[in-house]
């Protein structure tokens, strides 16, 4: 016969299983679209060192302040609710490229302090993709080299099996730095890079881990088909699990050669609607009734609630508020709950009520219920 200790255990237990088994079958019921989460901007970004921030906006006051924010480690974001992250990525096939940054040189001619080293352990010289904004200027991250990132992301991954979707957007820089300054020459991104890029994520994460293109085209002819189709996996299917999704269009060209649809490759294009690549689309800046409508089309949607850190200098919530309200299912901020504007208003995005994710305002079903407190 039961205890009464026992029984209260095993009413627990139940309870437990009813309600899990509940919110699996809650699950199976929206897809992948149907969600929205907040996400974050350069979420590597750990900002300019101290004295190397007064030199650069002695000289250039206006550029500073863009560039003025920082993030905590991918693991207390993600311990937060943050559930897509921004990783800026830079090829060094041989390594040492970007070992050498200006700014600690900057800082020694002008005889002040050196700044902590932003490379103790020497990663900068191997081989491999390194994480960083800016070369010379705005180069330390969180997170480094880019493997580095994505096992931080697999460890937070596995310690909280069942998690929503985590959704990480890859920028890869490249070409002739803007403006006057004599910044390093980062290497061009070919076919052959983008296939060691793949090669690394792909080292990381193992294809039960990862939503790829191939996955939601499925038997149809091209992604764009299928995701107009609603071939999206539902999130009872896409939980634990991780989507990769390239931020710049002009280098799908280059992504897509020899993988029509992205057939075989890791991680999704920004692409223009319609196109055989188009399950991802961009709309940083919105109009909000643009992104509304191709979220119903079923298009998966990134945009911007704020920028250069001028929403949080004034607390103008007009953009945040519109781009929640049209329905982009990842809401990309400087400042998600845990790292609120230090400006007056203190400016913060969050989803209603607080949660790690929420049914789409736009296109979920009446039905849907995946609201998950943090």
């Amino acid at each position: 016969m039961l205890s009464n200790s026992c029984r209260i255990l095993s009413a627990v237990a139940l309870a437990a299983f009813l309600g899990t088994a509940h919110a699996q079958s809650e699950d199976k019921a929206i897809k992948l679209n149907q969600i929205q989460v907040i996400g974050t901007h350069n979420s590597y970004h750990a900002g300019i060192a101290a004295n190397e921030s007064k030199l650069w906006q002695d000289k250039y006051a206006d550029a500073f302040k863009g560039l003025d924010y920082q993030h905590q480690p991918l693991t207390q974001q993600f311990d937060s609710g943050v559930r897509q992250i921004e990783l800026d990525v830079y090829a060094d096939t041989k390594g040492g490229l970007y070992a050498h940054p200006s700014g600690p040189k900057m800082v020694a001619s002008a005889h002040l302090p050196a700044d902590p080293d932003f490379d103790p352990n020497g990663v900068m010289s191997k081989p491999g993709f390194k994480v960083m904004h800016v070369q010379d200027v705005d180069y330390r991250s969180t997170c480094q080299p880019f493997i580095g990132c994505l096992k931080e992301i697999r460890e937070w991954s596995h310690a909280h099996p069942g998690h929503v979707p985590l959704f990480i957007l890859v920028e890869t820089k490249q070409g002739k730095p803007e403006g006057n300054l004599h910044l390093t020459m980062p290497e061009s991104f070919t076919t052959e890079t983008f296939d060691a890029l793949d090669a690394e994520i792909r080292s990381v994460f193992p294809a039960n881990e990862l939503i790829t293109p191939d996955d939601v085209r499925g038997h149809h002819k091209t992604l764009n088909e299928a995701v107009l189709a609603g071939k999206w996996p539902t999130l009872a299917k896409a939980r634990g699990k991780i989507v990769f999704l390239m931020d710049q269009k002009a280098v799908g060209p280059v992504y897509l050669a020899g993988h029509p649809a992205l057939r075989g490759r890791v991680i999704f294009t920004n692409a223009d609607p319609g196109q055989p690549d188009a399950a991802f689309i961009e709309r940083n800046d919105g109009p909000a009734a643009d992104i509304s409508a191709l979220v119903r089309q079923g298009y998966l949607i990134r945009a911007r609630t704020d920028s250069d850190t001028k929403e949080a200098r004034t607390n103008d919530a007009a953009t945040r508020d519109a781009m929640i309200a049209s329905g982009a299912q990842m809401l990309s901020t400087d400042y998600p709950i845990n790292e609120p504007a230090r400006w007056d208003g203190h400016y913060v995005v969050t989803l209603p009520g607080n949660v790690d994710a929420r049914c789409n305002p736009v296109n979920a079903p009446a039905t849907c219920q995946v609201e998950e407190s943090k």
